[in-house]
Order: C-alpha cells, then sequence, then structure tokens
C-alpha cells in the first residue's frame, strides 16, 4: 500500500490514499469478494500486455470508445449483475498536477504523476450495482510496461484538473450508464500506453491502446 498524506491544511487533516497495483493474474478482484478490501504495495513493471488472444479468435484488442465484452460482478452485494466497461479517453497529466492535487509524497516509491482515464460504465442486467464496484477491474499499463489500478483515496480527497471524482456509492439498474474519471499515478516519466480489464488468472486482459 502507497501512503499519501495530504499537504498542509488549516484542519491538519490526513489524506490516506491507496495505489492498487495491477495484477497480471487478476487476484485482486477475487480478494474484494465478499466486501473485503485489497490493496497492493508495488506496481508490476514485468507484465506483458493484453493485446493476445485468451483462446481462440477471442478479441481481447479495442479502440478507444468500444465497449468491453459483459463482466460479471464479484462483490457480494452486486453478486450476479453484470456490466460493461468502455474506455472513452486517456491522458498523462503533469508534476504540477500533482504538486496541485492536495496530496503529498510520503515515502519510498519515487516522484509520480497521474494519468487520467475516463470510461462509461453500463449495468447490464441482474441486481443493481454500485458504480465503484467495478474499481479493481481497471488497470493503465505505462511505455515501461508498469501497470498500476486507479488511485483510491481513504481519507480526505484529492483534486484533479477536469476529472472530478466519481459517485462510487451511485447504484445503477439494468440499462443505466455512468461516465467516470479515474485517477492513477505512475512513475514520473512513464507515459499511459493502454488501458486494461483484467479477467482472472487463466484469460488475458482486455486492452485499449492509448496514445498517452
Amino acid at each position: 500500500m502507497s501512503a499519501w498524506t495530504r499537504g498542509a491544511a488549516a484542519a491538519g487533516a490526513l489524506a490516506l490514499v491507496l495505489t492498487l497495483a495491477g495484477c497480471q493474474d487478476g487476484s485482486s478482484r477475487s480478494d474484494r469478494k465478499g466486501g473485503g478490501n485489497s490493496s497492493s504495495s508495488e506496481t508490476d513493471s514485468g507484465s506483458g500486455s493484453g493485446g493476445e488472444s485468451g483462446s481462440g479468435d477471442e478479441k481481447t484488442t479495442y479502440q478507444m470508445g468500444e465497449e468491453s465484452p459483459e463482466i460479471e460482478s464479484d462483490m457480494k452485494a452486486s453478486s450476479g449483475a453484470t456490466y460493461t466497461l468502455t474506455p472513452t479517453r486517456v491522458t498523462t497529466g503533469t508534476k504540477a498536477d500533482m504538486d496541485a492535487s492536495g496530496l503529498k509524497k510520503d515515502g519510498k516509491d519515487g516522484p509520480k504523476i497521474p494519468v487520467y482515464v475516463w470510461t462509461k460504465v453500463t449495468h447490464r442486467s441482474g441486481t443493481p450495482m454500485e458504480v465503484g464496484d467495478m474499481d479493481d477491474d481497471l488497470v493503465v499499463r505505462t511505455d515501461k510496461g508498469t501497470r498500476t489500478r486507479a488511485l483510491i483515496v481513504i481519507l480526505g480527497e484529492a483534486k484533479w484538473p477536469d476529472c472530478p471524482a466519481p459517485e462510487t456509492d451511485k447504484k445503477l439498474s439494468p440499462g443505466q450508464s455512468e461516465e467516470i474519471c479515474k485517477a492513477f499515478l505512475v512513475p514520473e516519466g512513464e507515459k499511459a500506453a493502454a488501458v486494461e480489464v483484467t479477467r482472472g488468472f487463466y484469460k488475458k486482459p482486455l486492452e485499449w491502446p492509448a496514445a498517452g
């Protein structure tokens, strides 16, 4: 777990943040089943891309704006729900964005910059689900092979230009969609190469190449 503390505020409040690392085997999603929390302290720099087929002629590479196949929720409260994800835009932020976010580096992981991913979440079938139920699915892969999951702020908040914090507890019923932006922290000097959707141990992730 990467710990970040919020810059000196009038009340001296702390912002505790988790950066969830991308896992090639997708185990983080199953760890959350039943409402548990999962986190990892490191990003994975040695993972391959998800552009290859998982089996046969299965399509695993998409263009920005193309919708994913249906994904089944692993969360207990929305068990049986299915939804799709449509990444629409990815941009790499700057050190200035990081400096103005209200977050300050608290240790040993090296300087980071944000990557912003805009995604459409569409509930397809089953029980209502929260927008945040898809948090573990998306991974950003950089041009240097680093893979990381979205930044999670436990206490306080982070502010990013043109990337408002999503309403993660907003309920979606079948047919409803929500456009969200998520921030990912990657090592300074790297750029976003692709957005991935993890699919467990035995399937290649789906991938949307990004221009950075």
